[in-house]
């Protein structure tokens, strides 16, 4: 290969916004279907990047995982993503792709990016052609190599992990974290197999790095995900709105910090089940009974039963932040004959607002400390620690 020319620092302006773009939607789209995590960088100016292909996934890896200064654009196969108006479109406006023909032509159409290289932008390029579903790297072709040497700018492997879980060849989308690796530019007269080589060599660290997790995270991530993940947390819900002493919000902060995406599927179904119980609890204290209350207080209940003496169904407002546990306002409110009705939508009200609160929280931390997974048993020890001093402490309060 020739001698690498100078590049400038950083592609033209006007496509520096449209990457940004590109690689905050991306990012977000990760994020959300299971964490999303990158290690290395691009050294500053034109480059072009070889990455392995499993996965229609990989093109949203890489473009969250590249700067926008260098404005990658993605090599796509011109008979797939260019044959129709509206896959052109797609490929263009959210990836940045240009054609590459697969049926010959292909080089001449790399060769054509080598002005935008030396403007300071990266192109893409997957040199195994296609999408490879049996987990072994194909052959490399050598269209990157040549056009790295005709711009006279760095080639950089890059490996990527996880995509083939989160979106199979010919397969729906899933859950999983994926995870990129930017290597350091290859030698000049490296040679296809070297570049193989060192893109295997990120993809298998970048794999071995995405199986470091929690045992437990994972059990935890595939309960709340089956079909009985929305029933259980339902369940306890009502338990907790009739007699159960641990309040909703303890699933919260187990599942939701476990599994950020499951955030909107948690808050619904707390607050379905705390107004279920809720209901349920109104008629059976109307009627006489009295279901046990652990961890509760006379005080606590003379308390609830003085707010609602004078607020009525409004006075369950405060029961999020008083530390008064629902089901002691729920009692309180049957025998002082509150209408079911006003009960419900109160409860809504200040319940609904309190649970989306806190699942909002738990969510983004969830998705911050992704990285930290492997952690996870060690989070709900110090969690189970904290809760057990303050549940102490409330009760401390009210006796």
């Amino acid at each position: 290969m020739t001698t690498l020319a100078p590049a400038r620092a950083s592609a033209p302006p006007r496509h520096w916004l449209a990457s940004a773009l590109r690689r905050l939607l991306w990012w977000v789209t990760l994020t959300l279907t299971g964490g999303f995590q990158r290690r290395g960088r691009l050294p500053r100016g034109g480059c072009v990047v070889i990455a392995n292909h499993s996965s229609h996934a990989d093109t949203a890896a890489l473009l969250a995982a590249l700067d926008a200064r260098h404005a990658p654009v993605i090599g796509a196969a011109a008979d797939y993503w260019f044959a129709s108006p509206w896959r052109r479109r797609i490929c263009s406006r959210l990836a940045g792709g240009f054609p590459v023909r697969r049926d010959g032509g292909g080089v001449n159409d790399l060769l054509a990016m080598a002005d935008e290289l030396r403007a300071g932008r990266t192109v893409v390029l997957f040199p195994e052609g296609t999408r490879r579903a049996d987990g072994e790297f194909g052959t490399f072709h050598r269209g990157a190599l040549v056009l790295a040497e005709e711009a006279g700018v760095p080639l950089v492997p890059v490996g990527i992990a996880g995509t083939d879980k989160v979106l199979p060849k010919h397969g729906r989308l899933r859950s999983g974290v994926v995870r990129v690796r930017i290597g350091a530019p290859l030698p000049a007269a490296a040679t296809p197999e070297d570049a193989r080589a060192s893109v295997a060599a990120l993809h298998a660290r970048a794999e071995a790095e995405r199986k470091r997790d929690s045992g437990l995270r994972r059990r935890v991530s595939s309960v709340i995900n089956s079909r009985w993940g929305a029933v259980l947390v339902f369940l306890w819900a009502v338990a907790e709105a009739l007699s159960w002493p641990l309040i909703p919000e303890l699933l919260v902060a187990t599942i939701v910090i476990a599994v950020p995406r499951s955030a909107v599927k948690v808050s619904l179904s707390i607050v379905a089940g705390t107004l279920a119980g809720g209901l349920l609890g109104l008629q059976l204290a109307a009627a006489g009974a009295q279901l046990p209350a652990p961890l509760t207080t006379d005080r606590m209940r003379a308390q609830a039963r003085h707010e609602i003496a004078v607020e009525g169904a409004d006075a369950v407002r405060h029961q999020p932040w008083k530390g008064l546990p629902y089901k002691v306002y729920v009692a309180e409110a049957g025998k002082a004959d509150v209408p079911p009705v006003d009960w419900v939508v109160e409860s809504a009200k200040a319940r609904g607002s309190r649970t989306a609160m806190l699942t909002a929280l738990f969510a983004v931390l969830g998705l911050l400390l992704q990285r930290f997974r492997r952690w996870y048993v060690g989070y709900l020890v110090v969690f189970a620690g904290v809760f057990a001093w303050s549940l102490a402490g409330v009760i401390r309060t009210w006796s």
